[in-house]
């Protein structure tokens, strides 16, 4: 009896099994095989050992990649953060067409995000966007958002600050879950507004933080397509990143090998930091039940 409730929860699971293994299993075990190899996709594959693996150390297009993703990740998983608990809290409150803001906020994240960066490109142009019309109005003259290392950084950040909806959405089923009866007896003790917020509710949905910021960083860390769009990785290569590398070494100068090297390492460092996230949450993360 138990070995054929076995069999029937794996055949209802099949098409997922299935599709993990030919999607993503074996794609990962391609990967590791050819990061091995000198393939150029119309040639069979060459092994060369770890030679990829030494061109990667000395690559110094993969220390600019490196530094930029890093940047990317460091500035805009909290400033997300901060952001989709502040507009949960905010929308958590009762409202006049609060049904109507918590729409407003999430639907820019149901649009492509090719939309979304093509739009964006428009909106930071120096001359005719609407970004650099709006700061004229009260008295700032607006930079050359793709001009400078910096600034363009700053406009792909600043972008990714607009999807903020699905973590939100989140937050907001969580803060629905923080017992009342916690923020009563700290409000009739005497604690302001704030310090419930950082002392209750904030612990309470501190597993949802976690989720949402590791979430956030496996994207933030695969950011392909906003920067690709909006500045090509450019200017002099300040808005360059590692998926960005990994695209160019394998359809724009053809060699497969090293961009499965520089895949196969990408795989490996958003796995550790994850692992060293789940780690951290694990001494500061509280569970309900007394677990820590």
């Amino acid at each position: 009896m138990k070995r054929f409730r076995t069999l029937t929860g794996l055949a209802w699971i099949s098409p997922w099994l299935l599709g993990f293994a030919c999607f993503t299993m074996l794609p990962l075990a391609m990967g590791m095989w050819y990061s091995f190899t000198d393939w150029t996709l119309l040639e069979p594959a060459i092994p060369i050992g770890m030679d990829n693996y030494q061109r990667l150390l000395g690559d110094e297009v993969v220390h600019i990649a490196t530094w930029n993703t890093l940047l990317y990740l460091v500035i805009s998983i909290p400033l997300l953060t901060v952001a989709s608990i502040a507009m949960a809290v905010l929308l958590s409150k009762p409202a006049r067409f609060q049904a109507f803001w918590r729409v407003a906020v999430f639907a820019p994240s149901v649009l492509p995000l090719v939309a979304l960066a093509t739009i964006f490109k428009l909106m930071y142009d120096a001359e005719l966007g609407a970004m650099n019309k709006g700061l004229s109005y009260v008295g700032i003259d607006g930079p050359n958002w793709f001009g400078t290392e910096a600034w363009a950084m700053t406009a792909i950040i600043l972008m990714n600050l607009w999807v903020v909806g699905p973590a939100m959405v989140i937050y907001l089923a969580a803060l629905r879950d923080v017992p009342r009866d916690l923020n009563e007896a700290a409000s009739l003790d005497g604690v302001s507004w704030w310090g419930r917020l950082v002392n209750v509710t904030l612990p309470m949905i501190s597993p949802v933080i976690l989720f949402n910021v590791i979430i956030g960083f496996i994207n933030a860390a695969q950011v392909f397509v906003v920067p690709y769009i909006m500045t090509g990785g450019g200017p002099n290569r300040g808005t360059y990143f590692w998926s960005m590398y990994v695209y160019d070494a394998a359809f724009k100068y053809g060699d497969m090998g090293y961009a499965s090297t520089l895949g196969v390492v990408q795989f490996a460092a958003i796995l550790l930091l994850t692992l060293g996230l789940l780690l951290v949450g694990r001494r500061y993360v509280y569970y309900r039940g007394g677990m820590t």
